[in-house]
Parts: C-alpha cells; structure tokens; sequence
C-alpha cells in the first residue's frame, strides 16, 4: 500500500494487543448481558410454574431453572440469620433467613423470609415471631446469594447471641454454625399480601440491566476500531513534493 508507510514492531504489537483486549472486553459484557437476561427469564418462567418434589430437586437442583417446590416442616425459632443491608430500600435493612427442619430428610433447608426495610440507624429491625409447629412452604428453590468479597472472616463464628449479622451469607458457613448439614440451594417464599416482609422473585439488576452491558460492549468495540484507525492515520504516507503535480 503506497499511501501507508510501513509501522515499527511496537506500534503495530502495541495496537494489536489493545484491539484484543478492547474485543476481549466487548465480549466479556455481551456475555453478562445474556447471562442476565437468562437468569431474568428463568424468574419469570418460575413465577407461573406448578410446584414440584421437593425430593427430586433437593440435593442435585437443576442449573437451568428455578423450581417451585412445596415442603412441610417446622422452623428453627431459635436460630435466624440477618443479611445486612441489600439493595432493596434506600434506608438499608436485613433479608432475613430461618432453618426449617423438614417432615422427611436430615438436612435443615434455609429460608429466605424476605427483606425488612431499616429504620435509618445502625439497629436492625424488629422481627416479628415465627409460626411454631408444622407449616407448609411454597416457593423457589434457588442458590443462596453470592459472596462477594469476604474481609473479615467468618463473621459467624463470632457471634454469640441470636439473631446472627452477616455481610454475606455462605451455606457451609451457615451450616457449621448451626452443626448440621444444609441443602445447597435456598427456599425464597412466594409473596403474600399479609406478610411484613418485602418478597422478590427476581434479582435487581436496576444498576447494571443487560441493555447497559451492550452498550458498553459497543463502546469497547469502537475503541478497538479506534485503535486501528489512530495506526493508520499516523503511518499514512504524506505525498512528497515529487508526487505533486
């Protein structure tokens, strides 16, 4: 090509490394944006399902859906967990879970109840009492919300008295503070009117929707074109005065 002049080694690895890495990043968020909208629909397909055997979805949940599931037991009164501070209320406030020892089977199932708002100080909020004797549950069976970032340990452990805080809620964490096997996923009851707490069968994406991931996806594939254009119009051949006419 006459009208380009030939580049420097660095030039040409500098602009190929930073094209691949702007693709490699374009990709990374279309796939977060599917895996979202995946997730989203898996919500909304549970939402209208019939409840199944818990039995036959305890211990091996599918990975493809969220299943509605029926189960008879009895709460662990005694023993509740608070999540700090989701992100569902501005003034912060708890998810609150309990153990429920079901009818049949030796492992304890954790219940999400819902989310109590705050009431704008450092205190949790008042818990109203659980049910005593046998109850019947309905809800999703869903994987218990993500770590994150731990700091600090296990917060757990170190607590004394009940209700117990945490940041983050880890099963086998949850499941040695109480000194018995837990199933792997999480019950999250459906909603009811008369219920204090606030019950969501979805997960709050408000701050990162899927449409917000491609369009950042877009803009890391514009760099990656930028990075080719700004090579080629600084390597562009200027016409030497022989040229002109």
């Amino acid at each position: 090509m006459k009208w380009l002049r030939r580049p420097s080694w660095f030039a040409l690895l500098l602009t190929v490394a930073g094209a691949l890495l702007f693709i490699r990043l374009g990709v990374w968020q279309l796939h977060r944006a599917d895996e979202k909208e995946q997730i989203l629909r898996r919500y909304a397909t549970a939402e209208t399902a019939a409840p199944r055997d818990f039995a036959a979805v305890a211990s091996n949940p599918p990975v493809d859906a969220f299943p509605r599931i029926r189960v008879e037991g009895e709460y662990r009164t005694d023993r509740l967990y608070l999540l700090d501070n989701p992100k569902h209320d501005q003034r912060g406030g708890v998810e609150v879970y309990a153990p429920f020892r079901l009818r049949s089977g030796d492992h304890l199932l954790l219940v999400d109840l819902g989310f109590l708002p705050g009431n704008g100080t450092d205190q949790a909020p008042q818990l109203p009492p659980l049910p005593t004797g046998v109850q019947t549950l309905q809800g999703l069976y869903v994987p218990a919300p993500g770590v994150g970032f731990e700091m600090g340990g296990n917060a757990l452990a170190r607590q004394t008295q009940w209700p117990k805080t945490t940041v983050y809620l880890e099963l086998p964490q949850v499941a040695a503070d109480l000194g018995t096997a837990l199933y792997p996923q999480v019950l999250i009851l459906d909603a009811e009117p008369s219920s204090i707490y606030v019950r969501e069968h979805t997960i709050d994406f408000s701050a990162m929707p899927p449409a917000r991931h491609r369009a950042y996806a877009f803009q890391w594939f514009t760099f990656a074109v930028a990075a080719v254009v700004i090579l080629l119009v600084l390597h562009r051949r200027r016409p030497s005065r022989s040229d002109k006419p």
